[in-house]
């Protein structure tokens, strides 16, 4: 196999199928896969044409692509059209699609860029600009985890947990580039809520909503993050709020608790709370130990720490937070506030520049580094 070859030809054949009137990201597709096609079947049977037979399998799954793409397309249109009378089935293609792009041989990030692919419509580069990637390195994910679950049986896809992680996920990956993923995740979530009847479902639909509710003042008209308890309540979608506690509400009457309904409860004490001082800490740290039952996940216990802290002092916050590992994110941050809350000026400027350093995104080490700043000017000289 000639690989330098193969590369070579790449933007020769990618810019015959653009000019045959391919959009560059289905072309980009159909060429990764032909690329995949060369590199199973040339080994054994060398084409005489290399370009020419790259050109036509491209082509080929171009338009399998395409007829594919529009008959998905079509049955979305068919779900706003008026059902037939009569019982209607348990599923459908959409449901099928949400569990082969969680199956349990593809990578999180994998998963993610092929359910948005697959089930949410996006294109490549529409995907890519929300990762903020090169359009050919998600390419190159999509056709991988294709290739992963071309041959995959349904003796074996991902359960409900697992597509739940996977749009998760995608709702964490925020807003960025111009397509809102946030926005995205509660529109496939709604899709997913729609079609199977399943209480963690509804907790997770619930948790984005309260979540998504607080959007528009989680940052100050220059792009800083505001705290929490520094947020205009004001600002909050009180509709979203509602929803989303009306769905919760349903979900935990069905007494069948899960991860993301225990955190819709603690987002819907937040929201509930008219300002940040009558927040009840109490029931949150409580939720947050139903939450440490059901995941044992080292980062909830970081969100309790804080929460203990609110809800009996600093020092029991800190008490908590000395009992878990240091190198888990975030630490440094939480325990910059626990001791500017309990008087600690000193430490708690160190460690909120160390936490700086160890910011996962600018946005996040801006809004530290402003933390450590404040303080200092507040020390006595």
């Amino acid at each position: 196999m000639n690989e330098a070859l193969l590369r070579s030809l790449t933007p020769n054949v990618l810019g015959i199928l653009v000019r045959r009137g391919a959009d560059f990201a289905a072309a980009e597709d159909a060429v990764q896969d032909a690329l995949i096609e060369a590199v199973r079947v040339w080994p054994a049977d060398p084409p005489r044409d290399a370009k020419g037979w790259l050109v036509t399998v491209a082509w080929r799954k171009f338009l399998d692509a395409t007829r594919a793409d529009t008959a998905r397309r079509r049955r979305e249109d068919l779900v706003e059209e008026e059902p037939a009378p009569g019982p209607a089935p348990a599923a459908d293609d959409t449901l099928q699609l949400y569990f082969l792009c969680a199956h349990p041989s593809l990578t999180p990030s994998s998963a993610v860029a092929l359910t948005l692919r697959a089930v949410g419509g996006l294109t490549t580069r529409q995907i890519a600009q929300a990762y903020l990637v090169p359009e050919a390195t998600m390419a190159q994910r999509i056709s991988r985890a294709k290739r992963t679950v071309s041959d995959v049986r349904f003796d074996q896809p991902g359960d409900v947990a697992t597509v739940l992680r996977v749009l998760y996920l995608v709702f964490n990956e925020g807003y960025s580039g111009d397509v809102d993923l946030a926005a995205e995740a509660i529109r496939l979530t709604r899709q997913l809520a729609a079609v199977i009847d399943h209480p963690e479902v509804a907790g997770l639909l619930a948790l984005m909503l309260l979540h998504h509710a607080r959007r528009a003042a989680r940052t100050a008209p220059d792009g800083s993050l505001v705290p929490l308890a520094d947020q205009d309540r004001s600002r909050w979608d009180t509709m979203s709020i509602a929803e989303g506690v009306e769905i919760l509400q349903a979900a935990l009457a069905r007494d069948r608790l899960g991860e993301f309904q225990a955190q819709a409860a603690i987002a819907a004490l937040h929201a509930d709370a008219p300002t940040a001082e009558e927040t009840d800490w109490v029931q949150i740290v409580e939720w947050y130990d139903e939450l440490a039952g059901l995941t044992d996940n080292p980062v909830v216990r970081l969100n309790r720490a804080v929460a203990v802290g609110e809800a009996d002092g600093p020092r029991a916050g800190l008490a908590a937070l000395a009992a878990l590992d240091d190198s888990l994110p975030r630490h440094t941050a939480v325990a910059a506030y626990l001791h500017e809350r309990d008087g600690d000026l000193t430490t708690a400027a160190r460690l909120y520049a160390e936490a700086a350093q160890k910011a996962p995104n600018l946005a996040e080490r801006n809004h530290l580094t402003r933390q450590a700043a404040r303080l200092n000017t507040r020390r006595p000289r």
